[in-house]
Order: C-alpha cells, then sequence, then structure tokens
C-alpha cells in the first residue's frame, strides 16, 4: 500500500475507514496509532518512508434546533430572594424568551438532577441555555478519552460494581460466603482498568455511593436526598470524540478538563505529555477551532505544556484554582491575604495564564453584616487583566444553613435558597467573572438573559 501518494481526500477516506471498521467490531485503537498507520507510509521510487500531513475534513455535525427553557427552578430561587432591588429586576424578566449564553456554562452537564457526563445530562443543559459545555478527560486502558469527572470514580457514578467488569477494577468489590459485601469503603473503579469498548456498556448513575453499604444495591442506591434518580434512566456515557460532536451538534462551545491520572505516569508507555497532546488533538482532528474550546487544569504543568506547545489553543487555557493547588507552602489559603497564596495573580499573567477559573467561595468575600463583596483575590486578578470564570454553583444542596464548602466564608450572607442569585450577581457585576459553571444551568442563564450578558 503506499500511503504517501494518495490525495488529501483518498487519506481523509482512509482514516474513516479504518474508524468504522474499528466501531464496526467494537474494539478501538488509539488515536495517535491510527494516525501513524496513515501518516507513515512507503514511497515505491526508493523504498524510504514519507512523512505526509493529513488533511482531514471537520466532523462538526449540523446544529440542531433546541426549544430553550428556564423550567421552574429560576423562578423558585427568585421568590425566595428577600425583597431587594435585584429582586425586583429578576421578577421583572420572568416573561423573557430563554436563550442561549456562553455566561452560562454547563459543569458536567446538569449534575443537580441527571447523571454527570451523560448524554441527557448533557441535552438537559443545553435546553437551559447554557453556551458552554464541559468534559472532564480521563483515559481508558487502551488510550481512548472518555468523558469522567475523575479517574477513578467510576465506583461511584456508574453501575460497574453490578457488573462482571467490576472483576477488573483496582480494588473490586469483596462478597463473602455469606454475599455480604465487605469493602463497601475501599471500592475503586478506573478508567484505565477497562477498554473503551467496556466504558460504553456502562449505565452513568447519579455520584454517590455508601461506604457502609453491605450489599452492591445498597452502595449504589445512596442518592443524595436534595437530588432525585428520576433521570437516571438511560445513563448514556460518551467518549471525548462523541462529547465534541454532540456539543458542536448543540452550538456550543467546548471546555475539557485534563484530569490528574491517579495512576503512575508513564502508564504502559503513555506518558503525561502524550495525554495532554491527544487532548488538543482530538479537537483539530473535529474540526473544531481553537477559539471555540476553552481547555482546563488544575496542574498549571498543563497550562505550560499548552503554552509552550498549542498557543493557539493555550489562549482560552483555563487555570482551575482552589486552595488545594494555590495555598502557599506552610499556609492556610486566605481570600483575602495575598500572603497566603502559591502564585500572586502578576506571577500567573506574566507565566502566560489568560484566564483563571477560581473556585466561588474564593472570589466573594463578607463585611460580616450579610453584604457581600469582592474579594482581595478577585480584585487582584481583575487589576493583572487576567479574565475570571468560576465554579461551581448549585453544587451544594439546600442553604438555609449556610450552603457548605462552596460559600465559605460567606455565612452570614446565606441563609435561604434565594441568595444564589444575590452571589450570581456580585460575581457578575462586581468581580466581573465572564462565565459561571453551574449543575444547574437554567439559573445561570435566566440572570445572564435578564442582564444581557451573551
Amino acid at each position: 500500500m503506499t500511503i504517501s501518494k494518495n490525495s488529501a481526500n483518498e487519506r481523509a477516506q482512509l482514516y474513516n475507514a479504518v474508524l468504522n471498521r474499528l466501531r464496526r467490531q467494537g474494539s478501538t485503537l488509539p488515536l495517535a496509532l491510527i494516525s501513524t498507520f496513515l501518516l507513515i507510509g512507503c514511497n515505491e521510487d526508493d523504498g524510504s518512508s514519507a512523512i505526509v500531513p493529513p488533511t482531514l475534513p471537520p466532523t462538526i455535525e449540523p446544529i440542531q434546533t433546541l426549544a430553550y427553557t428556564y423550567g421552574v427552578r429560576p423562578f423558585y430561587l427568585v421568590n425566595d430572594m428577600d425583597d431587594s432591588p435585584l429582586k425586583d429586576e429578576l421578577l421583572a424578566c420572568k416573561g423573557q424568551t430563554p436563550s442561549k449564553t456562553d455566561f452560562s456554562i454547563a459543569h458536567r452537564g446538569a449534575p443537580l438532577q441527571f447523571p454527570e457526563h451523560t448524554y441527557d445530562s448533557y441535552m438537559a443543559s443545553a435546553q437551559m441555555g447554557a453556551g458552554i459545555l464541559e468534559c472532564d478527560v480521563a483515559f481508558t486502558n487502551d488510550g481512548e478519552l472518555v468523558c469522567r469527572h475523575a479517574q477513578n470514580d467510576l465506583h461511584t457514578t456508574t453501575n460497574i460494581v453490578a457488573t462482571p467488569l467490576a472483576n477488573q477494577c483496582s480494588v473490586p468489590p469483596i462478597i463473602d460466603a455469606n454475599g455480604t459485601l465487605t469493602n463497601a469503603a475501599d471500592i475503586e473503579c478506573r478508567t484505565s482498568d477497562i477498554s473503551v469498548r467496556d466504558f460504553k456498556s456502562l449505565t452513568g448513575k447519579m455520584d454517590a455511593a455508601n461506604p457502609k453499604a453491605t450489599s452492591i444495591s445498597a452502595y449504589m442506591n445512596a442518592t443524595a436526598p436534595w437530588r432525585t434518580d428520576l433521570y437516571s434512566q438511560n445513563g448514556e456515557v460518551l467518549t471525548l470524540k462523541e462529547h465534541i460532536a454532540l456539543a458542536s451538534s448543540l452550538g456550543m462551545k467546548h471546555t475539557p478538563e485534563l484530569k490528574e491520572p491517579v495512576v503512575t505516569m508513564p502508564f504502559n508507555g503513555y506518558s503525561l505529555d502524550t495525554y495532554r497532546q491527544q487532548l488538543i488533538d482530538t479537537y483539530k482532528v473535529a474540526g473544531v477551532p481553537a477559539s471555540d474550546v476553552y481547555p482546563q487544569s488544575f496542574n498549571l504543568a498543563d497550562i505550560d505544556y499548552w503554552i509552550n506547545n498549542e498557543p493557539n489553543y493555550a489562549t482560552n487555557a483555563v487555570y482551575l484554582i482552589d486552595d488545594s493547588n494555590e495555598s502557599a507552602a506552610g499556609k492556610i489559603f486566605d481570600k483575602n491575604d495575598p500572603t497566603t497564596w502559591k502564585h500572586s495573580l502578576a506571577e500567573l499573567k506574566a507565566r502566560g495564564v489568560n484566564i483563571i477559573a477560581p473556585a466561588t467561595w474564593l472570589l466573594v468575600t463578607s463585611d460580616g453584616n450579610g453584604k457581600l463583596l469582592p474579594s482581595a483575590y478577585a480584585l487582584q486578578a481583575k487589576a493583572n487583566g487576567l479574565d475570571i470564570l468560576t465554579w461551581s454553583l448549585e453544587r451544594s444542596g439546600p442553604l438555609k444553613s449556610g450552603g457548605g464548602w462552596y460559600y465559605g466564608g460567606l455565612s452570614d450572607a446565606i441563609n435561604n435558597d434565594g441568595d444564589i442569585m444575590n452571589v450570581i450577581d456580585v460575581l457578575a457585576q462586581e468581580v466581573g467573572v465572564k462565565g459561571i459553571f453551574s449543575d444547574w444551568p437554567a439559573t445561570v442563564s435566566y440572570y445572564a438573559n435578564c442582564k444581557g450578558l451573551k
């Protein structure tokens, strides 16, 4: 076979034929390996190898027509607000026509009520007007990239423990002679334990597990009471390639997060740099322009790699921040005390970082009397010319008791669900964030559309 003399269209046809045959056979090879078959060919004249860069057609699907809807939750939240000019303004928008906005970023889809990183969850977020869709990226043992929040969360986010694949888990469930589950607290199932074909056989579920369970069913049936299993009946999980095709068909932009491997790298010869590059290459092959992709990571070394090797995609690279990765040595992170920060905001900007995404509680503080204000961290980010995103709204349960981790240091200002709208307003109007990740995008979409944030 002489690949080096094929036309660009012939090479593209061959590439697609390889992929289609693998799909029909139910098997997969890593993208990099398939590409190698097509890039390295034999020159008939002298028998030498020739490198032929492929020109591949975009795989973007036609944009689907969506009927956008807010549902009832934004109205519940606005009605629950304390009386204020903001409440009056938001109430006055109740008759507005829902529309898509990039200010609303779907965090794993719509996992407040849908199993995260599933087709139904993604579709729900699109219908709520989210303009950007997230895929947390992990890899399988055959080098395929898939959408999971962590490499090692299959036991809590899918039905794997109830399938024969449980035997392949890093720490499989142990059932004793009496049929009792004996190690519920220790079970661990990783994407790298299985192939992409195995992964696609799984069903996504609400992220939960009972670490004290003595049966598989009790282990799995642990959804928090403020969530629901009503929309957990299908749970189709997606590869990154499938996610890209879906988001593109919905007219949404993309924000993949490179998740930190829990296995030792290199993994079977698969290096960190290969992983970093494969994420970007998957978007390139799909024909997605760099301007529509916001690659994310909590690992600053990942951002550095993209800055050095993929500058076009690095322009929109997002450095995710919380106290776990940005606390100075020996310090407890204080959003109002720069001496507790691992990197100054000026350092990050000078390094080539353009966009940061701190956890919400890092950006908002309180005056101690119920008034929300931008934190010192937020003000310094703005002063240094950094664009700001934030995560993740509606990740907590009901806010009557203060909202927990995502609202750290704000207990005097957070005492009912309607206060979510006050937090959004400070983030948008005073902190100046460009977008908010949310587990229920309709809430952010409603606010953004009311305020004209596109």
